[in-house]
């Protein structure tokens, strides 16, 4: 019984501290890291991602006909879930879509293809949102401009906020804040809806242009993912095939996310939690496949920093306290002002007394 106590103690610990480290507003960034132009930066930290919902239907059991019904109901919506803590670094991403401007001077650089629509009248206007690009292709893009396609937890992290809103604006739905469900029936242009943008001061994440994020798509993923820690989606694709979802009722093979819906797409896929996929190499849904940017925050000291708060972390769930506080003393020496790492050295230093 003393021995299952301890065991029973020491996971207690790690569970306190886990939570600590959990309940962490994000690395601080120090005033060398300059936010590039036309981005903004997105806080680390942890965040709820994802959204539980009840799924009550056993799909083995239906017929072809019921599976077709069903795939396309509002019930199927169930890749969504369950909501689980991640840990993002902090991060730049645009604050607006690729615009058809910013895209065209990547075309005349690189020579690469043009995209779809690229000489529709419609959508083609300077301020629009590129659309009619493929996964590669946007993918070639952020590579140009020294930047990276964002992870999907990045995107929902900017899309949702520090309160975790099921739209960028909040919780209630309002059909002025962004461009959707087939209103306008063209794409608005990237800094439309201001008063639609995110906590974070990004625009249009839902609606204008379904975004490619670097993930590999599997509607599993949340149900069997152990990625916490900047989680990237699963090492490959998924061969879509009799799931009980609605993403097989078109195709199957492997696909990428989308996220955050488009001028096409209906009232439900505008939500911050909503995840569709496409095949990498389509460039034409619901003339509205655009994408946005992200660029990694490098800050070597930083990173040394938080491999130390880890540490201390680690050694203080094993009742290491001595061990503990030579580790977040390392974190502090390399970012002293940072109130998750103050508050640890307080919290092990009572241990050590």
């Amino acid at each position: 019984m003393k021995k299952f106590n301890g065991i029973r103690k020491a996971k207690t610990i790690v569970f306190l501290f886990l939570a600590c480290f959990l309940s962490s507003s994000g690395i601080a960034v120090s005033d060398d890291s300059a936010t590039p132009e036309d981005m903004v930066m997105i806080p680390g930290g942890h965040f709820l991602m994802g959204v539980d919902k009840e799924v009550n239907v056993d799909t083995k059991k239906m017929s072809v006909r019921q599976k077709l019904r069903y795939a396309v109901s509002r019930e199927a919506f169930h890749d969504e879930g369950p909501a689980h803590n991640v840990i993002i670094d902090a991060f730049f991403i645009d604050q607006y879509e690729v615009s058809n401007k910013h895209y065209g001077e990547f075309l005349k650089a690189s020579g690469h293809p043009s995209p779809a629509y690229w000489d529709d009248h419609r959508r083609n206007k300077p301020q629009q949102p590129v659309s009619g690009v493929n996964w590669n292709d946007a993918n070639a893009f952020c590579s140009w401009a020294n930047k990276r396609l964002p992870t999907e937890a990045e995107w929902e992290k900017a899309a949702r906020g520090p309160e975790g809103f099921k739209y960028p604006w909040g919780d209630k739905y309002d059909a002025s804040m962004g461009n959707y469900g087939r209103k306008q029936e063209l794409t608005a242009n990237v800094d439309a809806f201001p008063q639609g943008k995110s906590p974070y001061g990004v625009y249009n994440m839902s609606g204008n242009v379904f975004e490619w994020v670097a993930d590999w798509y599997d509607p599993n993923y949340y149900k069997t993912t152990k990625q916490i820690l900047n989680p990237a989606g699963p090492q490959a694709g998924v061969f879509l095939s009799d799931t009980g979802t609605y993403v097989d009722r078109i195709a199957v093979g492997k696909k990428r996310v989308i996220r955050g819906g488009s001028w096409y797409a209906p009232v439900e896929s505008v939500t911050t939690t909503h995840r569709f996929w496409n095949d990498p190499m389509n460039n034409s849904y619901g003339v509205g496949l655009g994408f946005r940017c992200a660029r990694s925050i490098e800050n070597d000291s930083l990173l040394q920093a938080r491999t130390f708060y880890m540490d201390a972390l680690i050694n203080m769930g094993a009742e290491k306290y001595p061990q503990a506080m030579k580790s977040i003393e390392k974190a502090l020496s390399k970012d002293a002002s940072n109130p998750e790492y103050l508050k640890l050295k307080e919290m092990i230093g009572k241990q050590v007394r």
